[in-house]
């Protein structure tokens, strides 16, 4: 009875997958990370390829683009609205930098210079509420994902450019509530940061995105439960997305479950061990750095339970450094270092003085990991270690051994460590003032910067976005 059961699935999936593939489905996907004004952010554009190619496996047409100027971008959104009208499907997805001012929301085009919240309302960014309304609103069922979450990079100029009243800069993205038929995720809960992380790869919620959305016959909302867990683990609980639904029917992007799905999930023996087959190739090419060994999981497995990591990895691979500039973490490193537990005993041994603890923190920090460089590990740089650990698959603790501080020190990392921190410009200043006669010695400047050229009109910017909304309006 097994097989006529397993036959009559297989045709079922046959037939949904048809009736799937029927619907309009649009996507708008951009990643905006070459900013001219503020430091740039490495992953955005790797995230936005992975889920464009992850999107059109299921049947979107997407409206994509990359480090998008304020004009470019308005194109890309009036492109979208046209195709989103009467869609089944409207999804919106944007990584880059996201503000949040009196508790409105806007994306950051990549030539945004923002002074003052006027330059804001001018049009020097993009109100992600409007955009939406505009864009999506004839949609049946709205989907969007946010990976906007960090800090707002023109906070401090905004706030000097209002002495005179009281402007709500708010770190990361401010609430939003879903209308009927729409869900809204973000990377993480109103008013926190998210991380980006490691430069090249995906940042943890649209790596979860990616390996959760399109999986066939999972339920939108479920799936979301499962990208939530996925990042919460990664980051040891340092990230929990936050979202807000207000669905009123089951949405699939990849195949509702048949009938007899269920009975037929139970395997076979002959299935189990097809699955530890599988389970095996993938770890044998899931950390390869040639596209080739990857699309022959893909070819193996053409439906496989990896094949939106898979998709995932050939797009970072394409976008972001080549294969002979990419580092393998795991080379080089003793494999005992990913079984040896670490706590205060094991870090101890180490004998880590003041400066070498600066070392680590300025270490994490060019890794991606952004702690402060004290030379004292207090319970943020703790997180921080348990992070790195985390992404690198050792054992979580919070401390360090000897193994993982060799795995540490051979890591490349972003820029060459800097002697600046809080703690030695104090000292800095006693042996300049000891002297007498020794000025003070001018402090490193941060690696931000910001550039003196105007950037757009901001006047000229609402002009145009105000004429663009006029437009789809009528």
């Amino acid at each position: 009875m097994r097989n006529p059961t397993l036959i009559l699935s297989v045709i079922g999936m046959i037939f949904t997958a048809g009736s799937a593939s029927a619907e309009k489905r649009v996507a708008f996907v951009v990643g905006n990370g070459a900013y001219k004004n503020v430091a740039p952010l490495p992953n955005p554009s790797v995230d936005a390829k992975a889920m464009a190619a992850t999107l059109r496996n299921v049947g979107f047409e997407v409206v994509e683009g990359s480090n998008l100027t304020r004009d470019k971008m308005t194109e890309r959104l009036l492109d979208f609205g046209k195709k989103a009208q009467g869609a089944d499907v409207a999804l919106f997805f944007y990584a880059g930098h996201g503000i949040a001012i009196s508790g409105t929301n806007y994306l950051l085009p990549i030539d945004a210079d923002i002074k003052s919240e006027m330059d804001v309302k001018l049009g020097a960014a993009i109100n992600i509420d409007l955009t939406l309304e505009q864009t999506m609103g004839d949609a049946k069922v709205k989907l969007v994902f946010l990976d906007a979450c960090r800090d707002n990079p023109f906070a401090a100029k905004i706030k000097s450019n209002s002495a005179t009243r009281s402007v709500n800069v708010q770190t990361g993205l401010a609430e939003m509530k879903s209308g009927e038929g729409t869900l809204i995720a973000f990377a993480t809960g109103p008013g926190q940061t998210a991380l980006d992380g490691q430069e090249g790869s995906n940042s943890p919620f649209t790596r979860a995105l990616l390996a959760n959305l399109t999986q066939p016959g999972v339920e939108i909302q479920q799936a979301m439960t499962k990208v939530r867990a996925q990042v919460n683990e990664e980051t040891s609980k340092g990230q929990l997305p936050w979202g807000h639904t207000n669905l009123i029917g089951s949405v699939y992007l990849n195949g509702a479950p048949a009938p007899g799905a269920v009975a037929a999930a139970t395997p076979a023996a002959g299935a189990s061990k097809a699955s530890d087959v599988e389970l095996e190739f993938w770890r044998s090419i899931k950390d390869s750095n040639k596209p080739e060994e990857l699309n022959a999981y893909l070819t193996s497995y053409p439906n496989g339970q990896f094949r939106s990591l898979a998709l995932s990895r050939i797009a970072s691979l394409e976008s972001g450094p080549k294969p002979d500039a990419t580092r393998n973490l795991s080379t080089g490193i003793d494999p005992a270092t990913f079984k040896e537990e670490a706590n205060q005993t094991t870090e101890d041994q180490i004998g880590l003085d003041k400066g070498q603890r600066r070392d680590v923190q300025r270490r994490l920090t060019g890794l991606g990991f952004d702690t402060k460089v004290t030379g004292q590990f207090d319970p943020a740089t703790r997180g921080v270690i348990t992070r790195w650990q985390a992404a690198r698959g050792y054992p979580k603790s919070g401390y360090l051994n000897r193994l993982q501080h060799k795995a540490l020190l051979s890591e490349i990392v972003a820029a060459a460590p800097t002697a600046s921190s809080d703690e030695e410009r104090p000292a800095k200043r006693r042996a300049n003032s000891s002297g007498g006669q020794q000025q003070a010695q001018p402090q490193p400047q941060p690696q931000r910067q910001y550039q003196s050229n105007p950037g757009p009109d901001p006047a000229g910017a609402g002009r145009f976005i105000g004429g663009v909304v006029g437009g789809m309006l009528r």
